[in-house]
């Protein structure tokens, strides 16, 4: 996937790279590494499967992270179901956080029915 609202043209994973440099050494809020669950009971996609997420741990706090160019309802029900999945696999409740370079309208509402946190990654 290419981004190229308002970026001008990269890929997604050079993207999520640099909101990385962003969180780590900007920030100083911990380091960002990439996790990967097995789904066996089909809660994210509906059928078995590997989910890949971002995790920061800080201070004992467990934070989901997932950056796209383009973010839509149903990538916001997405990391909330990524986030059941998360809690029960290792008993910890995580942080929801989306990163995006446009956020839908609809994502709004529904990133506030379901507590996701949305972080434009630029501000206008």
């Amino acid at each position: 996937m290419v981004v190229s609202h308002r970026f001008g043209v990269l890929t997604e994973s050079a993207f999520r790279e640099a909101m990385k440099y962003v969180v780590e050494e900007v920030l100083g809020a911990g380091a960002v590494r990439r996790v990967t669950m097995y789904d066996e009971e089909g809660l994210v996609y509906g059928h078995k499967s590997e989910v890949e997420v971002d995790l920061v741990v800080r201070d004992r706090e467990h934070i989901l992270v997932e950056v796209k160019s383009r973010v839509s309802r149903g990538d916001v029900a997405e990391l909330y179901r990524v986030g059941l999945l998360y809690e029960k696999l290792y008993g910890v409740k995580p942080r929801l956080v989306l990163v995006g370079g446009f956020i839908d309208t609809d994502a709004w509402e529904t990133a506030g029915a379901l507590g996701v946190a949305l972080k434009p990654a630029l501000k206008e």
